[in-house]
């Protein structure tokens, strides 16, 4: 009766709608949440009932779950009542609760908490947007216990990534609500790096929001430079800026990037700035990849500045200024990368590049990309692609600054088997034709060469000037073009430089004491020796050759000055010092020769290259009779003829004489005096006395450097050499010590008149009539023709095989004649 009493009276008190009784009858844990919130929500939280919520909470895990299911389910309900108060002060209970609670039981609890997060979220007032951003941030910097197995963060990528691109019309409401949405993709990213079982935050389809969020508000800054690696020193204005905030949080992004990830952040760096063509201004796009290149891994630096290649083909045929301004972004990457992490596959990053300046070169050329004419829109600009040329060879340079002495040397190999040299190297196929495209090509690479070749450093010349790399070279100084040749001078010099001796040689001038330069001279080494042995010759013949060049400049022979400075300071012992004064001696006689057509101003330079180095050599001899004579003659010089020294020839405007028919007597340098005073100093008296003569070699036949007269010569003196009168073979001369000593006392006289026969048939072939000219040559070619038929008679019937002779049972042995290819030698001929 009591039992029903009591049911009856409760149901009584139901209908009534009294419920002061029935608060007991509802769980504890709402009843603890329900006390939390005050009746005026601008009083906050309540702190006591929160005290006693939490201690609940810790003492019964096992109901978070629920405790978190309510807060969610009263947030909703003051999310739709506009009630923004009681939103503010649930939040603040989650985050409460989320710090102090770390157990097993906390994913069902997060799990409600990130939804309260997402309807926040997706809420239209910015205030709350904000709310709910900064308690995600507060989650992230949470470490947990255990790791979840389903909980999922792609919608918060898409919600924050749309925060930092928001849009709002009041500037400190977009600007705060631009921050908390860098904030919350910040907060995704720690959340999600490190825990396996989460998707992959760096898969593109959230790389692709992430990274073009950030750059937008990077891009919104008016800074124009990345200040530091790391921008720890920054104020706390400074910190409040989103630009400031976006470049911590890109910096943090790449910082935890392993390797297989850089490539899914780099890209999408690479797809904004194509879409927004941010390349061609260059600053936005280098200051990206300053961030880059500082916050990666320096072990994983390669793989960006690979990825830079592969966008830099791909944009093969975009316009100039896009080309241009990734190779400056390669260029600052590589000289960030300057440890030499270019990567395993270094003559891929020159091959890509020297790829780029070829079809540079043709795009210059040809006026279209395709080599066709039916681009229609696209109009390519010379001065553009000059410009991203230059581009090019500076990236090159830094890029080979970054690397080791033996991959240099291997990157220089690999650019000069590039060049097209005639004879030699073939010329590479090009979309462009004629020789304007070879030139340009070629002009284009020595620039590298120059770049790479700059503050090389080595202490072996035969690994630094390989007979692959240094033949090329030289043949490529017999062109006409004087730009070509001046660059593989500037080469050399680079290389043969190990002391930085080169800006004391390149101001020719006439040095009483050349102790004033500090001149470095380190003893000549073993491989040094071997080096001038094997292309001491070469060397020289090019610097003779490089004087007679009538398009030579008054840069080229300071260059050649510097070059014969150099191998005297360099690379010189007593025979290689004979050798550059007998050089020097002959670079005096080709000034003074008539066969020569060369123009004033080119024999007073050779003349003044040729004092100014006997100077220099005399003092570095210190043979006192060899420093008199050559004094001597320069005093008579400043006197009676100043236009042979380099102080009156190397001027901006030289007073030159019109003609230098009366160079001679005490203003010449005299072989024999010079021959004289050395001798009895221990020098090779026999060598000085030999007059220099370059030696032909198959260069000359490869280049283009012979005129038609010097051809004809030739001509003659092979015909006079082959003429039938001279057919008959004459007796062998005895030849004795007499004999001998006659050759050397008179080699003199008989260079004179080899000399003057070389004048009469070149004269002869200026003022001949043509029919007897013609009549000449058809004389020589009959005879040339008969001796191609004896070498072919002799080439088509080989003499009898040593095999012996053919046998048969039934007639008399013949004598077979055995081709080349199928006689059988004895075995002692083999080898």
């Amino acid at each position: 009766v009591r039992s029903k009493k009591k049911c009856g009276c409760t149901r009584a008190l139901l209908r009534t709608g009294v419920c002061g009784c029935c608060g007991a009858l509802r769980p504890r844990y709402k009843r603890l949440v329900d006390n939390i919130f005050p009746e005026d929500p601008e009083d906050g939280l309540v702190k006591a009932n929160m005290e006693k919520l939490t201690f609940y909470a810790l003492s019964a895990p096992e109901k978070l779950d629920r405790i978190g299911a309510y807060l969610s389910e009263r947030l909703s309900r003051d999310v739709a009542r506009h009630r923004y108060g009681y939103v503010c002060i649930a939040m603040e209970a989650l985050d409460q609760l989320l710090m102090a609670c770390h157990c097993q039981s906390i994913n069902l609890f997060v799990e409600s908490f990130l939804e309260m997060v997402r309807k926040l979220l997706k809420s239209d007032k910015p205030s709350l947007q904000i709310l709910g951003t900064n308690s995600f941030v507060k989650f992230a910097n949470i470490e947990e216990d255990t790791p979840s197995y389903h909980r999922s963060y792609d919608d918060f990528v898409s919600h924050f990534s749309e925060m930092c691109h928001s849009s709002y019309e009041d500037p400190d409401i977009r600007t705060k609500i631009r921050m908390a949405g860098i904030k919350g993709l910040q907060g995704v990213v720690r959340k999600t790096v490190n825990d396996e079982l989460q998707a992959n935050i760096w898969d593109p389809q959230h790389m692709d929001k992430i990274v073009p969020s950030l750059l937008f508000n990077l891009q919104s800054g008016e800074r124009t430079e990345s200040r530091s690696p790391s921008p720890l020193q920054a104020t706390e204005k400074e910190k409040e800026s989103p630009v400031e905030l976006t470049e911590r949080c890109f910096r943090e992004l790449l910082g935890r990037a392993a390797y297989g990830n850089i490539k899914n952040a780099v890209t999408p760096v690479l797809m904004h700035l194509d879409n927004h063509s941010l390349w061609e201004g260059k600053t936005f796009a280098v200051r990206c990849f300053k961030i880059i290149m500082y916050s990666i891994q320096s072990q994983h630096s390669h793989l960006v500045i690979q990825q830079l290649l592969g966008h830099l083909d791909a944009n093969s045929k975009n316009s100039a200024t896009v080309r241009a301004g990734i190779v400056e972004v390669l260029l600052e990457a590589a000289a960030i990368a300057a440890s030499g992490s270019v990567g395993p596959t270094v003559l891929e990053v020159f091959n890509t590049l020297l790829r780029q300046l070829r079809l540079s070169v043709d795009y210059e050329l040809t006026g279209c990309y395709d080599g066709s004419a039916n681009i229609g829109t696209k109009i390519i600009k010379a001065h553009e692609e000059r410009q991203l040329q230059e581009a090019v060879i500076r990236t090159i340079g830094s890029f080979a600054n970054t690397l080791p002495t033996y991959q240099r040397s291997e990157v220089m190999l690999f650019i000069m088997g590039k060049i097209p040299v005639p004879g030699v190297h073939p010329a590479l196929s090009s979309t462009c034709s004629g020789p304007e495209g070879t030139r340009m090509i070629q002009i284009m690479l020595l620039k590298s060469l120059v770049q790479v070749t700059a503050g090389f450093d080595t202490t072996n010349m035969l690994t630094a000037l390989p007979s692959s790399f240094l033949e090329p070279l030289l043949s490529l100084s017999l062109t006409d073009d004087p730009e070509i040749r001046l660059l593989v001078l500037q080469i050399l010099l680079s290389l043969i430089d190990r002391h930085n001796n080169v800006p004391k040689f390149l101001n020719v001038s006439i040095i009483s004491d050349i102790s004033v330069l500090k001149l470095k001279v380190d003893k000549c080494s073993r491989q040094d020796n071997l080096f001038m042995k094997k292309h001491g010759q070469q060397l020289y013949r090019h610097i003779y050759l490089g004087c007679k060049e009538e398009s030579s400049s008054r840069r080229h022979y300071e260059a050649l000055f510097a070059l014969l400075g150099l191998l005297s300071m360099e690379l010189a012992n007593e025979e290689v010092v004979v050798d550059l004064i007998r050089l020097a001696l002959a670079l005096q006689d080709l000034a003074l020769s008539t066969d020569e057509a060369l123009p004033a101003f080119n024999r007073c330079a050779i003349h003044a290259v040729a004092a100014a180095y006997l100077n220099l050599i005399c003092q570095l001899t210190t043979v006192p009779a060899f420093c008199q004579h050559i004094h001597e003659v320069i005093e008579f010089r400043q006197k009676e003829s100043p236009y042979l020294l380099p102080e009156g020839v190397f001027i901006e405007n030289p007073k030159l004489p019109s003609s230098l028919d009366k160079v001679e007597g005490d203003v010449l340098f005299l072989q024999s005096k010079i021959t004289e005073v050395l001798g009895g100093s221990g020098y090779n008296t026999e060598r000085l006395a030999t007059p220099y003569v370059p030696q032909p070699t198959d260069e000359d036949r490869l280049s283009k450097r012979k005129s038609i007269v010097e051809t004809i010569s030739l001509q003659g003196e092979v015909e006079s050499r082959n003429s039938p009168e001279k057919e008959e073979r004459t007796p062998a001369e005895a030849i004795t010590f007499e004999t001998l000593k006659n050759a050397i006392v008179d080699s003199v006289g008989m260079e004179e008149q080899e000399r003057e026969r070389r004048r009469q048939v070149v004269e002869k072939f200026q003022k001949a009539p043509f029919e007897e000219i013609a009549a000449h040559c058809g004389a020589r070619a009959t005879l040339l023709q008969s001796k191609l038929n004896q070498i072919f008679e002799i080439t088509i019937r080989p003499p009898p095989s040593p095999s012996g002779t053919i046998s048969s049972g039934y007639g008399p042995s013949q004598s077979r004649s055995v081709p080349i290819y199928e006689m059988k030698f004895p075995d002692l001929c083999v080898y």
